[in-house]
């Protein structure tokens, strides 16, 4: 059931890649309630992926290709989003993760930095680049809201979740700090979203991905939040609801996150 909750709304979504992602539920979420977006990802995940039918289900939204460890590629996004648009955005999604010390199996206490700086870019600082060129440009409207995707291993430790959970701690950072800058500067208001562990296409490639969510489901009281759970959340942050709402990371899990044991997890031990 739509609410018309974005209804005259415009938005970028970034990270959408296949029908798994959370990006991609968000994307059909916003248009269903209203918005008008665009949709983008790096030029090499467009190829891997199926965008395009993304962008078919979304009134043909347009696709615009961009790298975020590339600021010229941020710079020709806002560029041609304030051209298609006719002005600034409302909303953004920054739904972005990359570890390349996870893909090759490298161990958290073996990390190659190389890679981990270039995880951290592509995962992290591309939120601070993605903010920081908005603002330059004035694009993002007066009361904005911005939304980057974290998890819980920014706070505790999942020993397999390796560098992306330091990724994650910067991710909630930047959101916090910049969140402040542009709520003084233009009552834009920025937050993170912790979810639950979700089998995405990036997200089943952590080691010990299916124990991860089938402790967390254990875990949590509610059980864990889907991807399609996480969009409508999503929809609420973009949406005139939760205008006061800004840095924060805001937990999505079923409770995992303020539960210290469960009856479940319990039994489980003593059987």
């Amino acid at each position: 059931m739509a609410y018309n909750l974005l209804k005259g709304k415009k938005g970028i979504i970034f990270g959408a890649l296949d029908d798994r992602s959370i990006a991609w539920k968000t994307a059909l979420k916003c248009v269903e309630e209203g918005a008008e977006i665009i949709l983008t990802n790096a030029p090499v995940a467009l190829r891997m992926g199926t965008i395009d039918q993304l962008s078919k289900e979304c009134n043909n939204a347009p696709v615009i290709p961009a790298d975020v460890t590339s600021q010229a590629d941020i710079d020709n996004l806002f560029d041609k989003a304030i051209e298609h648009f006719g002005g600034g955005v409302d909303f953004i999604l920054h739904s972005i993760g990359m570890s390349i010390n996870v893909r090759k199996g490298i161990h958290y206490t073996e990390n190659n930095y190389d890679y981990m700086h270039k995880g951290f870019d592509i995962s992290a600082i591309s939120l601070h680049r993605i903010l920081q060129t908005a603002m330059k440009k004035d694009a993002i409207n007066e009361w904005g809201s911005v939304v980057a995707l974290s998890y819980i291993a920014g706070q505790r430790v999942f020993p397999d979740y390796n560098d992306m959970a330091d990724a994650k701690a910067l991710l909630e950072s930047i959101a916090r700090n910049f969140g402040y800058q542009y709520g003084v500067k233009k009552h834009v208001r920025i937050n993170t979203i912790s979810q639950s562990p979700t089998r995405t296409t990036a997200g089943s490639g952590v080691k010990g991905f299916d124990g991860f969510v089938d402790y967390a489901d254990k875990m949590s009281p509610l059980g864990n939040a889907t991807a399609d759970e996480c969009a409508n959340y999503a929809v609420s942050l973009f949406s005139d609801l939760t205008k006061m709402v800004t840095m924060q990371n805001l937990f999505h899990d079923g409770g995992f996150s303020f539960t210290g044991v469960s009856q479940r997890i319990i039994d489980d031990m003593t059987e």
